[in-house]
């Protein structure tokens, strides 16, 4: 059996991890007021069997208006936790894999359709509406409803709600929260110049766009306290004047001086102008950036879709671990397989031990 450095474990925190490979948090806007249903448990159960080592639950709204769209997945009151615990119940049932969450409030993005009915934005006073809220009102898209400014109480209010959502996640067990500072959402247009236009304490400098996003970050350490605490964020806006990786890089360092334990980075998603230069691992030189200034566990996901791929980015050093998003829903056993092509080895349910192939009899650990 060779080393693999993508098989190799990893400690994250409190966390230690058998692998390399995440399940990145995907949102499935199929939730009912809130409530995860028999979906979530199809979509989160054949994931939780992957190989990989952690599986992250998909954008949770802290708030029902912190809702990207009106079917998102919410942890703000008892109905959506215990709806939450009776997927969490029936995974645990099979899978030990590691179970994080990624809270969110989508800020000016939220109060919009499902992706496959053309995701535009409802107005407050439609069906499926609400007013959306923001560092500043600067709306998103031509056409929008300008968010509302938040004051002093709708920012207490919203970093409450993180840490109320952050207490009812450690009741359920989960054991990795990432906070959700990326794509555009509220703790990123917090972050960005484009979107923050306060002239109070949290506008303006560097120093004073970080601000909010650190004392929600503190404020959810705090309530989670003995677990481990992440964060995503945007590398960059791709947009001129943006936010960008040189101010990326200070932000993740005044996160680790916090006591954060990883930094997911990913980009864009916070102007409709952003040019993005895509192709198989082009997020990666960000996490490169991000690494080159921190100690802890970076991170890197975008178009990863090989296993010699993912084992170079990991061997090399440009990050310390690898998320699939849709590479793992189109393969689901995409662990699995990079292990048998790397001469490494998984965990798999023991009703599948016969599967594997007779040329890769230790391929499998049994659960």
């Amino acid at each position: 059996m060779g080393t693999s450095a993508l098989f190799e474990p990893i400690h994250v925190g409190k966390l230690d991890l058998s692998n390399r490979i995440v399940v990145a948090p995907m949102c499935q806007y199929s939730a009912e007021k809130g409530c995860m249903n028999d979906w979530h448990l199809i979509h989160l159960g054949q994931l939780s069997i992957s190989g990989a080592a952690l599986l992250t639950i998909e954008a949770t709204a802290v708030l029902p208006e912190g809702r990207i769209t009106w079917a998102d997945v919410g942890l703000w009151n008892d109905e959506t936790e215990a709806a939450m615990g009776r997927t969490l119940e029936s995974i645990r049932r099979w899978s030990d894999i590691t179970i994080g969450i990624q809270l969110n409030h989508a800020g000016r993005k939220a109060s919009v359709e499902v992706p496959w009915d053309g995701g535009k934005q409802f107005a407050p006073n439609q069906p499926h509406g609400w007013q959306t809220v923001a560092p500043s009102p600067v709306r998103h898209a031509e056409g929008d409803v300008p968010p509302l400014a938040l004051d002093r109480d709708g920012l207490r209010r919203v970093r409450e709600a993180f840490v109320a959502s952050a207490a009812r996640a450690a009741r359920l067990g989960i054991e990795l929260i990432q906070l959700h500072c990326a794509h555009g959402y509220l703790l990123h247009q917090f972050l960005s110049p484009i979107t923050n236009r306060r002239d109070d304490e949290y506008g303006g400098s560097l120093e004073s766009r970080m601000r909010y996003p650190l004392e929600v970050f503190e404020a959810v350490r705090d309530a989670f306290r003995g677990k481990s605490v992440s964060v995503r964020v945007s590398g960059t806006d791709w947009v001129d004047g943006g936010w960008d990786i040189e101010q990326t890089c200070a932000f993740a360092k005044m996160l680790e001086e916090r006591g954060c334990d990883a930094i997911h980075i990913s980009s864009g998603g916070l102007d409709l102008a952003q040019q993005i230069p895509v192709g198989p691992s082009y997020q990666v030189p960000l996490a490169r950036a991000v690494k080159s200034v921190v100690r802890m566990p970076v991170v890197t996901v975008g178009l990863i879709t090989s296993f010699e791929q993912a084992e170079a980015i990991i061997a090399t050093g440009d990050a310390d671990m690898v998320a699939l998003a849709r590479t793992i829903v189109y393969d689901p056993r995409w662990p699995w397989h990079a292990a048998a092509e790397l001469g490494a080895q998984v965990r798999a349910p023991k009703q599948y031990l016969r599967t594997q192939p007779w040329r890769f009899k230790t391929l499998f650990e049994s659960e």
